[in-house]
């Protein structure tokens, strides 16, 4: 081939390639391009479907105090709707999940899991993740797991407490 031909081929691969981004999964909501530290969330909470109407939604929060929520079943508010707290109120909450022992507990308390217990079904799940200190963690929760402790749930209601949840999910 000649170096003509090298060049228009070389071309013709590059005007076939996909543009940067595109093909590319999604980002969640809360993570959109461009997001500073300040407004990438610290601290995340999902609570899915149980059988019955058991509210599903989502929240995080932000460092800055940004508050995001999607509201999904058998809540008040369903869609996206956002809030602001003081980021005072959120490094409190970080510093009571760390004292509370969030980063000690198992990753899943989850059907067949070693650290699930006992178990009942139909239950709601609880998933939350906590960015703090240079590290993260994820638990998935299962209601019906009798072996998770107890401070998992208050630390789990006191981010829904933290957040606010309450105004949008109907609870009060």
């Amino acid at each position: 081939m000649t170096g003509r031909a090298w060049l228009v081929a070389i071309l013709a691969l590059a005007a076939c390639s996909k543009a940067p981004g595109a093909g590319a999964p999604p980002t969640p909501y809360d993570q959109q391009a461009g997001a500073s530290a300040d407004t990438t969330p610290v601290v995340r909470l999902e609570r899915a479907p149980c059988f019955g109407t058991c509210p599903v939604y989502e929240v995080s929060i932000a460092r800055s105090g940004k508050v995001r929520y999607l509201g999904k079943n058998h809540v008040r508010t369903a869609g996206v709707a956002s809030a602001l707290i003081e980021p005072e109120q959120v490094e409190s909450l970080l510093k009571a999940l760390e004292d509370g022992g969030y980063f000690g507990f198992a990753d899943g308390y989850v059907m067949d899991s070693p650290a699930c217990g006992m178990y009942a079904t139909d239950s709601p799940t609880v998933i939350t993740t906590v960015t703090a200190g240079g590290r993260s963690k994820t638990i998935r929760h299962d209601y019906g797991c009798h072996g998770a402790p107890r401070e998992l749930a208050g630390l789990e209601r006191m981010i829904d407490d933290v957040a606010g949840t309450d105004k949008w999910t109907g609870r009060e």
